[in-house]
């Protein structure tokens, strides 16, 4: 492949690091980031690493952005850039509900939109989405987050139906519960809402990510044998010891029965559990 591998909501997290390795081993890459401050910061980190990364600001929300995008070489995209809001169904402001579906789902696809035109034309290309095994299963007071993430599912699924006869191919990355602080700042997004607290039917400062967890190193290591084809499955559910789980979660719903007026295990656990609980092993 003679393009560069683009990664966007690079300025952190999984899309960060992964930029950083895969530049690090001398490959050519992208780190779109949202916002310019965050830019230097990156640029600074890839010369302490001993990487030669390219840095651009691209908010996949912005319609300039995805355009002056388009205008790169690009063979491989790692739609990875997204946000987390926690909060009952019931609970969460309208503003906050839309803009989860605009960074997550809405701004990666139409951004994908132009790269799989220009991939499909010259019969060359790899989609990866960064979707969550939220794309598969739900827990309570994440309802907005995994409804991205199930969208996600969708526009992955189809588009590797789609493209399949141009030469490009598509896969998705399903993380679990890992411990980079995103699951736990979701559980926090409550503290910006503008509504009236009085009327909300949960107090969230009693709340926490309802799950122990992991390292995210396989994360790290997956992504990036993924965007570069060394691995060729379309599905990778991380920790690979949670897929039985998945899968079962799944099947369950096809017998699952309405609930029984109790308030569920993963509603319980969320009172109880310490934000940033670490797994065992």
């Amino acid at each position: 492949m003679t393009g560069a591998i683009l990664i966007t909501g690079a300025g952190t997290g999984f899309g960060k690091e992964v930029a950083l390795r895969l530049a690090a081993t001398g490959h050519r890459v992208i780190a779109g980031v949202e916002i310019a401050a965050q830019i230097a910061a990156v640029r600074t980190e890839a010369r302490e690493r001993g990487a030669e990364l390219r840095v651009e600001k691209l908010d996949v929300t912005d319609p300039g952005d995805r355009e002056h995008a388009w205008t790169w070489d690009v063979n491989v995209l790692l739609n990875n850039a997204g946000i987390s809001e926690g909060g009952s169904t019931v609970d969460i402001p309208a503003d906050r509900l839309r803009r989860q579906f605009e960074v997550n789902v809405f701004g990666p696809i139409l951004l994908t939109q132009g790269f799989a035109k220009k991939m499909a034309a010259r019969n060359s290309g790899r989609i990866v989405f960064m979707s969550s095994v939220a794309g598969l299963t739900v827990d309570p007071f994440t309802g907005a987050y995994a409804g991205s993430k199930h969208a996600v599912e969708a526009f992955a699924d189809a588009l590797d139906q789609e493209l399949a006869e141009f030469g490009v191919t598509v896969a998705t990355i399903n993380p679990g519960p890992f411990l980079t602080g995103f699951n736990d700042t979701m559980f926090e997004a409550w503290k910006t809402w503008r509504d009236d607290p009085s009327q909300r039917l949960f107090d969230y400062s009693e709340l926490a990510f309802p799950h122990e967890q992991h390292d995210p190193e396989p994360v790290y290591a997956t992504t990036v044998a993924v965007l570069l084809g060394e691995d060729t499955r379309y599905r990778h559910v991380l920790p690979t010891p949670l897929e039985p789980q998945i899968r079962r979660q799944m099947e369950n719903q096809w017998q699952r029965p309405l609930n029984d007026g109790h308030r569920p295990a993963l509603v319980q656990k969320a009172h109880d559990l310490t934000p940033a609980t670490p797994a065992r092993h």
